[in-house]
């Protein structure tokens, strides 16, 4: 069984006991995650229920295990001949949670 899930504008294909990585979300380590932005939910036979826009009912639980950050990208502007150059970092702030089960109404 697994799941389609919208968070923080990216969406994420879950199962039971796996690990994402999201948008920093307001809730502290060991708090219990919940979502019912359910996009797409599948079971174990293969039959796929598809929500316009969430499928009704569904409810994925979880929990924050830690608050990180990301790995630093670099933003790098130029324009050539014009002595312009900008260069910036970036860490994103993310959320890791583990899924703990998919429940269906």
């Amino acid at each position: 069984m697994f799941a389609i899930i919208d968070s923080g504008n990216h969406q994420f294909k879950v199962a039971p006991e796996t690990v994402i990585e999201v948008d920093r979300l307001p809730l502290d380590a060991g708090a219990a995650f919940e979502t019912d932005k359910v996009l797409l939910l599948s079971g174990d036979s293969g039959e796929a229920q598809v929500g316009a826009p969430y499928v009704a009912g569904a409810t994925v639980k979880g929990t924050v295990l830690e608050h990180r950050r990301g790995d630093k990208i670099i933003v790098f502007k130029m324009k050539r001949r014009k002595n312009y150059r900008r260069k910036r970092g970036h860490r994103q702030e993310l959320t890791r949670v583990r899924i703990d089960s998919i429940e269906t109404a």
